[in-house]
């Protein structure tokens, strides 16, 4: 995973502890895919996603927008927050804040085809969503008319402000 060299309007709300950050993507339940559609414009959606061996994946259908613009161009963002608090004001509005962590993501999309890696992955997601369990393994052919997206991290930013 390559960080970003970009700068930072506030260099200070960087976070840099690498457990901070993996810690985030994986306890993070959603996050945002962004693809560019094929008029051009950009297009943000919220998904369910896992986090496995320094990559992000999500499931989607075969026939959705994301897998259509992802073939068309296969780099995109990735997006996700995790609010803490809403810091009020009784004086000017500008001195209310958010406490939060956020990560952004640049990367690029591939669709996976091996059934295996896909079930695999797809029961990660499941163990992360449903952990109780009561879920059954999905069936080959349930699997290959599945999207499975894999996103490999390009260089990825952390914010935080925590007070």
């Amino acid at each position: 995973m390559k960080r970003s060299e970009e700068m930072m309007r506030h260099p200070e709300r960087k976070i840099k502890d690498k457990e901070t950050i993996t810690a985030l993507l994986k306890r993070s339940l959603i996050g945002r895919i962004a693809t560019v559609n094929s008029k051009g414009f950009p297009v943000i959606k919220p998904v369910n996603f896992v986090y496995e061996a320094g990559r992000i994946y999500v499931h989607s259908s075969m026939r959705g927008e994301k897998v259509r613009d992802i073939r068309r161009n296969s780099l995109v963002c990735f997006e996700l927050d995790e609010p803490i608090a809403y810091v009020t004001t009784k004086g000017l509005a500008c001195k209310a804040n958010y406490y939060y962590r956020s990560l952004l993501i640049k990367g690029r999309a591939v669709l996976l085809k091996d059934i295996n890696k896909k079930r695999k992955i797809l029961e990660r997601m499941m163990e992360k969503y449903q952990p109780e369990g009561g879920y059954e393994t999905m069936e080959d052919e349930v699997l290959k008319k599945t999207a499975l997206i894999e996103i490999s991290i390009h260089n990825m930013t952390g914010k935080e402000r925590l007070g």
